[in-house]
């Protein structure tokens, strides 16, 4: 385990709902090439804050990266609708690239 990794452990054991805490595990997580804990951390969060929009991308992609395009795109259009109702363009721009790349933008502006 990275120290970055233990420090975000060791914090998160005094707050676990918090979620750019969680965040940041998933991330190092992912940097480590362990996908599979990285997505189980981003669903929890998706599931306890699901206004927190840098999650949908990051999941998306690590779906995509499995072979769950299916549920990438789920993830990707959820985190568009969001992206829309927040009035982030960045975030509307990746979500909706992301969504192009797989072909699945319905012809839908996001």
């Amino acid at each position: 385990m990275s120290n970055r990794l233990e420090l975000i452990a060791e914090m998160l054991e005094k707050n676990p709902d918090d979620t750019f805490l969680n965040y940041a595990a998933a991330l190092e997580h992912k940097s480590n090439d362990e996908p599979k804990k990285a997505i189980k951390i981003f669903k929890k969060i998706v599931d306890q804050d699901p206004e927190y929009l840098p999650t949908y991308y990051q999941l998306g992609k690590l779906l995509e990266d499995q072979g769950k395009t299916e549920h990438a795109i789920e993830v990707y259009k959820k985190g568009a609708v969001l992206a829309r109702q927040k009035n982030d363009l960045k975030a509307m721009g990746e979500l909706s690239e992301a969504l192009l790349i797989l072909d699945a933008s319905d012809g839908e502006v996001w």
